[in-house]
């Protein structure tokens, strides 16, 4: 029976989608992520030219306007996208006009989306066995880091870019049976790292038509609808197109892999035997984030009931919990 595996971790909240002891969808929501989609939020608009708009802890882009609104006019909003990271920025989020009988409201976290899902929902504790990674979740949080994504018969890399996300398949023997491997791989990777936006898969060549029309078809039949889709064109690119309401796991952590390795190191802390460690050696760009995060250390002593002092090698103690 599926169910979903969520966590409340310390700077994160984590959730799993799991059955016959696997991962189907992977999900972080780190804090202070907001606002969250489907947020309804009382804004002002500080540039009419590109939409922007401004509210207590932060800024949009919303389109359409109101019509007859003037800059610096007040209007209410609901978020429709989630802010995206990228290298050098990040794209804001978008929002929508919510109208004045919308109430405002942070939308549904992690938690709450989930179990809006009906699929049951499992509360994991530090002191109880570790199902997520029992599932595998080390290995997902590999695949978004790395991109490298392993099928029978071949493998994919995944590379996100500010325009799409890109999937390369590689594999030998014949062309359309690994073509339409690497298609059931391709939608449960899209569906595992929660992937959205334009998606481009860039298969094999292949030269027969009904080739082409059965990795298509292998598309359709494994990736969850709604989705739109071209044909697989005669140099084997393929691209999908997924609404888009936040960023993937893959963006999410290649957006700040030392923050993810921070948090990661925190989760296995938390979950050692008791007593704490008096010491814990870590890399000292972690060490340093910790540092930088005293919150995340004085709730992991609030957890363990100790405190365990974080040492990066060739130098002294760095942050403590």
């Amino acid at each position: 029976m599926a169910e979903w595996l969520y966590e409340a971790g310390i700077g994160e909240n984590r959730a799993a989608l799991v059955a016959r002891g696997v991962i189907w969808k992977a999900r972080i929501e780190l804090e202070g992520s907001a606002p969250r989609h489907g947020a309804i939020l009382n804004a002002r608009l500080v540039d009419k030219s590109t939409g922007k708009v401004a509210f207590e802890g932060g800024e949009a882009l919303c389109d359409p306007l109101p019509q007859g609104i003037t800059q610096g006019g007040t209007l209410r909003v609901r978020i429709v996208r989630e802010a995206i990271p990228e290298p050098g920025r990040a794209k804001l989020p978008k929002a929508v006009p919510a109208g004045a009988d919308a109430v405002p409201g942070e939308g549904p976290d992690l938690l709450a989306r989930i179990t809006a899902t009906e699929v049951p929902v499992r509360m994991l504790r530090a002191h109880e066995s570790d199902l997520l990674e029992e599932a595998g979740w080390s290995e997902v949080l590999e695949e978004a880091m790395t991109g490298e994504i392993a099928f029978p018969g071949g493998a994919l890399r995944l590379s996100p870019t500010p325009a799409m996300t890109l999937f390369d398949v590689d594999g030998g023997g014949p062309l359309e049976p690994l073509a339409v491997a690497a298609a059931h791989a391709v939608a449960r990777a899209i569906e595992r790292h929660g992937i959205a936006g334009s998606i481009g898969v860039d298969f094999p060549t292949l030269a027969n038509k009904a080739a082409r029309q059965a990795v298509a078809e292998a598309i359709d039949a494994a990736l969850p609808q709604p989705f739109e889709r071209t044909t697989v064109n005669g140099f084997g690119f393929l691209q999908i197109v997924r609404r888009r309401t936040r960023a993937s796991l893959p963006e999410l952590l290649r957006a700040d892999p030392v923050g993810a390795q921070a948090r990661a190191e925190l989760r296995r802390i938390e979950r050692l035997p008791p007593p704490p460690p008096a010491t814990h050696m870590v890399d000292r760009r972690i060490a340093n984030r910790l540092a930088q995060r005293p919150e995340w250390t004085a709730e992991l002593a609030r957890r363990i009931g100790g405190a365990t002092a974080f040492v990066a090698p060739q130098g002294g103690d760095i942050g403590q919990a």
